[in-house]
């Protein structure tokens, strides 16, 4: 099973950045589409940005889009998730997670391993 441990989060003032990281155990982690989840409280887990097993294919949702740069680093194991120009309502949970087959996905049934979290906090 796989370990995956995310870092990064923490308190930023509306307009500024974060870099979260999320760093995977085993060999295995370049065969592997990866994603980022957020969720706020009270609210249903929601996908945020999902990267293909090479890199080259990557997706946005609509709220993150323009703003957010997901990428890996397969050498590394591991998968990062810049965020810039951050807004209050980006306040969240931060979860990354791992696909068993190399095309990203969009709904949170599609992983099967899940990191612990990491929160992001922005003040207005």
């Amino acid at each position: 099973q796989v370990q995956l441990v995310e870092s990064g989060g923490g308190l930023v003032q509306a307009g500024g950045s974060l870099r979260l990281s999320c760093a995977a155990s085993g060999r295995t982690f370049s065969n592997y589409a990866m994603g980022w989840f957020r969720q706020a409280p009270g609210k249903e887990r929601e996908f945020v940005t999902a990267i293909s097993r090479s890199g080259g294919a990557t997706y946005y949702s609509d709220a993150v889009k323009g703003r957010f740069i997901i990428s890996r680093d397969n050498a590394k194991n591991t998968v990062y998730l810049q965020m810039n120009s951050l807004k209050p309502e980006d306040t969240a949970v931060y979860y990354c997670a791992r696909r068993t087959t190399a095309i990203a996905a969009t709904q949170a049934k599609d992983y099967d391993s899940w990191g612990q979290g990491t929160q992001v906090t922005v003040s207005s």
